[in-house]
């Protein structure tokens, strides 16, 4: 097994892990405050986002980041909602079949960015209805904070 394969199967096994009985607006709020938190407290830079059925119920950026997260953010959401996986899994996938989002979905890269940051936001019982995204570190840094926060939400 290659290193793509070992990554795409811990994100299959977050995915089934990181589920959530309910997600209110109240929730999505406090799981924003974590996650700025947790950026604070490590000197990150980052700008976050949590979306329900198309409704942003949470949205902020720490002060150094730009519009250019924002739009990360919208292109990171667009593949987590076309696919019902987690953006850093798609692009991964990607990677593995030696291909690109353009060639293997004839979707543009200006449109739709494979690249760690975005999670699903999936109710037990019903699936995606939404994303958890952080846009501004690394991508492999962006899906772990995403990941740590919905854990420690979670009480995991």
């Amino acid at each position: 097994m290659d290193n793509n394969e070992e990554l795409m199967n811990e994100i299959i096994r977050q995915e089934k892990i990181l589920q959530f009985e309910r997600f209110t607006n109240e929730d999505a709020l406090n799981l924003g405050m974590l996650i700025v938190s947790r950026a604070k407290a490590g000197n990150n830079v980052i700008t976050i986002d949590i979306t329900r059925n198309g409704h942003q119920l949470f949205h902020y950026s720490l002060e150094g980041t730009s519009p250019d997260n924002d739009q990360w953010i919208i292109r990171k959401n667009r593949v987590v909602n076309r696919f019902n996986r987690s953006s850093l899994y798609v692009g991964t996938r990607l990677k593995h079949l030696n291909t690109t989002i353009e060639s293997k979905y004839n979707l543009s890269s200006q449109d739709y960015a494979p690249y760690g940051g975005a999670f699903p936001l999936i109710i037990k019982g019903v699936g995606v209805v939404g994303t958890i995204t952080v846009s501004g570190l690394t991508q492999a840094d962006d899906h772990r904070m995403v990941v740590e926060s919905i854990m420690e939400f979670l009480k995991l």
